[in-house]
C-alpha cells in the first residue's frame, strides 16, 4: 500500500508524517518546508507514506507544486491522506475537492481544531465527513493526538473510490466536460476522466503537456467563447473556482457553527509590533544579534573550550596510550594524532556553538516568527529585484546552503528562482561558523558576537546588491507578488526543538566522519611528504609548495602566507576542512595554542579580510552540485562559482587595503 500525504503548506503535514512513520523530517511553523517528496514506512499499517510538498491547488505554479501534480499523473498509489487546517477550512477545501474528484480513497485529517475554536469556528467532524463523503478524523499533528485514529481509518479504507462530491460548474462548462470525457475515451490514459477534463479546462500545464489533442483544444476554445458571450468577463478558471467556493461555503455552513472568538488574540497584538513598517527590520536584527551574543559571548564559547580541553587532553592521551600499547609505527601514530585527531577534533570543538545557534533558529521558526521576518523583509527583497519568498531559502541557507538552494523551488518565476539559487550560497552556513569561531576567539575576543553578526549581515547585503545588479542586467524579469501565510504563534515544544536542532546540526557532525576525516588524512599526508621524501619539515612539504604558489595571489588581501593559501583550497570540499587544515599545518596541542600562532601570521584587519573571503568565495562541492541540479545548467553553475570568487577577492581587497589606508597600518 502506498499512501500520498497531501495538504496546503503549513498544515502540519510533516509533523503527521513523522508521527505515522516514526521518522523525523524537518518541521517548521512556516510554509515551504517540504520541497520534494519524502517516503517513509508506516508504523502501524503495512505500506509506505509519501509526504508531498504543500500546495493550494493541483494546478502547479512552481517547481515544488509541480512535484505533486506529476505524482498524481504518473505514480501508482493506493489512497490519500488529506490534511486540512480547520482554522482555514474554506481555503483548504479548495484542494480537498480536487483530491476527491481524483477518485482515490481518501481520509481527511482535520488538524488545528483548537486554533479554529479560538477563532470562533466549531466544526462537526461527523457532519463534515457526511458532506464530503469520506472519513474525517480530528487530529493535533503537533503532539500526535488523534493520529492513531487516523491510522485506523486509513487501514479501514478499501480500494473502492471515495464518494466524489458533485460540484456543478454550470451548463456551459459541464457540456465541455462531457465532450472532453468522450474524447478521452479513445486515449490510453488510466486516470479519472472527469478530473482530467476539469484540469484541461483550467489549463493545468502538466496535464496539457501529457494530453495533446486538437479536438480537446477546440472544445476548450468553444467553452471560452460561449462564456465570453454569455458572462462577458468570466473565464473558465474563474467560473470553476467560484463554483467550488459556492459548494464549500454550503458545506461549511451545514457542518460548523460560529462561536465567540477568544478575546486573548495574542497573534494580532504581537504582529502589530514585529511586522510594523519601521520596527520590523530592527526587531529582526535585534533577534539575530542576540542569537550571536548567546552563541559566542555568553554560552557557546565556554562549552567549546571545555570540549577542546577534552579532545586535546584525556582523549588524545588515551588514544596515544592505546597506539603505543599495540606498538603502532611512528607513521601511524603521527597520522592518527597529528592528522585525524587534530583535523577532526579541531572542527568538532565548535559543535556547542553550532548547536546553540541552530537551537535559537529552531525556536524562532517553531514559534511562528520566521514567517513574519520573511514578510518584513519583503520590501527590501522587492527593491533588490527578488521575490519575498527568496528570504526563506536564505534563512535555510544559514544552516546549510544545499537545502537553501533546493528551497528556491517554491518561487514561481523562473528568473527569480535562478537568481535565488545563485545568491543563496552567499548566506553564511554552519560550516563557515567553525572558521569564524576560531578567528574571532583569536583576534576579537571582546567583540565576538559583533564580528560574527557583521559577517552574516554582510552576506545578506552583498546578496541583495548583486540581486539588484543581476536583475537589471543579466536576468531582467517582471516582479511577482509575494504572498505568505502567517501561522499562529505558539510556544515551541522541547522535543520539537531538540529534533529540529539535531536535524540541522547532524550534518555538521556527520561530515566530521566523512569529508573532514578524508580531508584531514589527505592534508596531513601532503604535509608529511615532500620532494625530499617522507617525514620532511612542514615548510618543505608538498602542502607548503601548493600554499606558496597561491600566497602571492592573496598577498594583497592581507593573508599572503602559504598556510592560509593551503588551508583555503580544501575548503571547496567542505568549509570545515579549512579549520582542520590549519590545525594540521600549525600542529598545535589545542585551539588556544592555534589561536596564539595565528596572531603571528594575521593582524585583526587581515583576519577580518580572511573571514570575508571565506564567507564569499567558492561554495563547497555539495552546494555546487545542488546549484547544477536546481539551475539545470553548467553555464549558470560556473557563473555562480566565478562571480563568488571575484566578489570575495574584490571585497577582501577593499577591506584590507582600505583599512590600511584609513588606519595607517
Amino acid at each position: 500500500m502506498q499512501t500520498a500525504l497531501v495538504g496546503n503548506p503549513n498544515t502540519g503535514k510533516t509533523s503527521l508524517f513523522n508521527y505515522l512513520t516514526g521518522s523525523y523530517e524537518y518541521v517548521g511553523n512556516w510554509s515551504g518546508v517540504t520541497v520534494e517528496k519524502k517516503i517513509g514506512r508506516l508504523k502501524d499499517v503495512q505500506g509506505e507514506l509519501i509526504d508531498l510538498p504543500g500546495v493550494y491547488s493541483l494546478y502547479p505554479l512552481s517547481k515544488d507544486e509541480s512535484v505533486v501534480t506529476r505524482f498524481f499523473l504518473n505514480e501508482s498509489f493506493t489512497n490519500i491522506i488529506n490534511i486540512v487546517d480547520a482554522s482555514q477550512l474554506e481555503r483548504n477545501l479548495q484542494l480537498t475537492i480536487q483530491i476527491l474528484e481524483f477518485g482515490k480513497p481518501v481520509v481527511i485529517g482535520l488538524n488545528m481544531v483548537d486554533v479554529a475554536k479560538r477563532r470562533g469556528l466549531e466544526i462537526d467532524g461527523q457532519l463534515l465527513a457526511k458532506k464530503l463523503g469520506t472519513p474525517v478524523v480530528p487530529i493535533t499533528a503537533r503532539n500526535g493526538k488523534g493520529c492513531n485514529d487516523l491510522a485506523v481509518q486509513l487501514n479501514a479504507l478499501d480500494n473502492t473510490s471515495s464518494k466524489i462530491p458533485y460540484v456543478y460548474y454550470g451548463k456551459i462548462v459541464e457540456n465541455g466536460i462531457m465532450k472532453i470525457i468522450q474524447i478521452l475515451e479513445d486515449e490510453k490514459i488510466d486516470l479519472p476522466k472527469r478530473w482530467l477534463a476539469l484540469q484541461l479546462l483550467e489549463g493545468n500545464p502538466d496535464v496539457t503537456s501529457l494530453i495533446k489533442n486538437d479536438q480537446i483544444s477546440q472544445v476548450i476554445e468553444e467553452v471560452e467563447q460561449k462564456l465570453k458571450t454569455t458572462t462577458s468577463s468570466t473565464t473558465i478558471t474563474r467560473l470553476i473556482f467560484d463554483s467550488r467556493k459556492q459548494w464549500i461555503d454550503q458545506v461549511i455552513k451545514e457542518s460548523s457553527r460560529e462561536t465567540e472568538q477568544s478575546k486573548n488574540n495574542w497573534t494580532e497584538k504581537i504582529d502589530k509590533i514585529v511586522t510594523h513598517r519601521w520596527l520590523g527590520i530592527p526587531i529582526f536584527l535585534a533577534f539575530m544579534f542576540l542569537m550571536f551574543k548567546i552563541t559566542f559571548d555568553w554560552l557557546g564559547t565556554p562549552l567549546s573550550d571545555g570540549l577542546d580541553a577534552f579532545f586535546t587532553g584525556p582523549l588524545t592521551d588515551w588514544i596515544q596510550s592505546g597506539l603505543q600499547a599495540v606498538h603502532a609505527s611512528a607513521f601511524i601514530q603521527a597520522l592518527v594524532l597529528q592528522g585525524i585527531i587534530a583535523g577532526v577534533g579541531g572542527v568538532l570543538v565548535f559543535v556547542p556553538q553550532i548547536f546553540i545557534l541552530f537551537l535559537f533558529i529552531s525556536f524562532l521558526e517553531d514559534s511562528g516568527y520566521m514567517a513574519r521576518a520573511a514578510l518584513v523583509m519583503d520590501r527590501l527583497m522587492e527593491r533588490a529585484g527578488l521575490n519575498g519568498k527568496a528570504f526563506i531559502p536564505m534563512i535555510i541557507g544559514f544552516g546549510c546552503n544545499v537545502p537553501g538552494v533546493m528551497a528556491a523551488r517554491t518561487i514561481e518565476q523562473p528568473k527569480e528562482r535562478l537568481l535565488t539559487i545563485l545568491l543563496t550560497p552567499l548566506m553564511s552556513c554552519s560550516a563557515r561558523l567553525s572558521i569564524y569561531a576560531l578567528f574571532v576567539g583569536a583576534f576579537f575576543e571582546k567583540y565576538q558576537a559583533i564580528v560574527v553578526f557583521s559577517l552574516y549581515l554582510l552576506g545578506v547585503v552583498v546578496a541583495l546588491l548583486l540581486a539588484k545588479l543581476f536583475s537589471k542586467t543579466l536576468m531582467k524579469n517582471e516582479s511577482s507578488v509575494f504572498v505568505i501565510e502567517l501561522p499562529p504563534y505558539r510556544v515551541p515544544q522541547i522535543l520539537t526543538l531538540w529534533r529540529s536542532t539535531w536535524d540541522k546540526g547532524k550534518g555538521f557532525v556527520r561530515k566530521a566522519g566523512t569529508f573532514i576525516f578524508g580531508g584531514s588524512v589527505v592534508i596531513w599526508l601532503l604535509s608529511y611528504m615532500g620532494p625530499g621524501g617522507i617525514g620532511v619539515d612542514m615548510d618543505n612539504s608538498f602542502l607548503a609548495m601548493i600554499g606558496k604558489a597561491i600566497a602571492p595571489l592573496i598577498a594583497p588581501l592581507g593573508f599572503g602566507v602559504w598556510q592560509a593559501g593551503a588551508a583555503l583550497i580544501p575548503g571547496f570540499l567542505a568549509k570545515e576542512v579549512v579549520v582542520s587544515s590549519m590545525n594540521i599545518i600549525y600542529h598545535t596541542p589545542n585551539t588556544a595554542s592555534l589561536q596564539g600562532l595565528l596572531t603571528d601570521s594575521f593582524t585583526p584587519l587581515s583576519a577580518y579580510s580572511f573571514l570575508v573571503f571565506v564567507l564569499l568565495y567558492i561554495p563547497c562541492v555539495a552546494t555546487v552540485a545542488a546549484i547544477r541540479n536546481e539551475a539545470g545548467s553548467w553555464k549558470w553553475t560556473l557563473f555562480g562559482i566565478g562571480y563568488s570568487l571575484v566578489i570575495a577577492y574584490a571585497l577582501s581587497f577593499v577591506i584590507y587595503q582600505g583599512g590600511r589606508l584609513i588606519f595607517g597600518l
